[in-house]
C-alpha cells in the first residue's frame, strides 16, 4: 500500500524552494511556511491576492489578539519573505514594521550571593566557573589582581577591556 504526501501548492514549492536557495535552515522554513498558512486562513483565499491593506490589517489582528512580540516579528519576516522574494513584490509589506522586543535585564549578584556560589562548589574546577562565565581567558584569570577589578561596578579591566565580572550578567 502506497502512503500518498499531501499536494503542495505551486506557490508554496516555490516558496521552500527559494529558501532552500538561500540554504535556510529546516525550522525557518517551517515557520515562514506556517506564517503565510496562517495569514492565507485569516484572508480566506490565496495570499498573493492580499493588498498592502489587508497585510496591514493582519498585523492589527495579531496585535489585537495577544500575539507576543517575537512571533509577530516571527510573521512579519516570513510575510516579507514570501512577498518580497516569492512574489517579488517587496512594496506589499511597506506597512508592516517589526516590533521592539523588550529586554529583561538579568538578575545582578551581591557579592555575599557570589561568595556563597563559590563556597557551595565542591572543587576547584567549578570554584573557578564564575570567573570562566565572565569571558575571561584562563591565562587572564590566573593573572587577575584585585586592583584590576572594580568592585562597585562588577567589571574587570584588563587589555581586552572592561567587561562585566558577574556570572549572571554575562547570561
Amino acid at each position: 500500500m502506497e502512503t500518498q504526501k499531501p499536494s503542495i501548492s505551486p506557490l508554496r514549492q516555490r516558496m521552500i524552494e527559494d529558501m532552500r536557495m538561500r540554504k535556510f535552515g529546516e525550522k525557518t522554513q517551517y515557520q515562514y511556511v506556517r506564517a503565510v498558512r496562517q495569514f492565507a486562513k485569516y484572508l480566506g483565499r490565496s495570499p498573493e491576492t492580499a493588498s498592502v491593506e489587508e497585510l496591514r490589517n493582519y498585523q492589527l489582528h495579531l496585535v489585537d489578539h495577544g500575539t507576543s512580540p517575537a512571533s509577530l516579528n516571527a510573521a512579519i519576516c516570513g510575510l516579507k519573505f514570501f512577498f518580497g522574494i516569492t512574489l517579488d513584490r517587496p512594496e506589499a509589506m511597506a506597512k508592516m514594521k517589526p516590533v521592539h522586543l523588550p529586554r529583561k535585564l538579568p538578575d545582578i549578584l551581591s557579592p555575599d550571593e557570589v561568595k556563597r556560589l563559590i563556597a557551595a562548589a565542591g572543587n576547584l574546577k567549578h570554584q573557578t566557573a564564575p570567573a570562566y562565565a565572565t569571558g575571561l581567558r584562563v591565562n587572564e584569570v590566573v593573572h587577575l589582581k584585585v586592583s584590576d577589578i572594580d568592585s562597585q561596578r562588577y567589571v574587570h579591566d584588563l587589555a581586552r577591556g572592561a567587561k562585566s565580572i558577574n556570572p549572571v550578567a554575562q547570561a
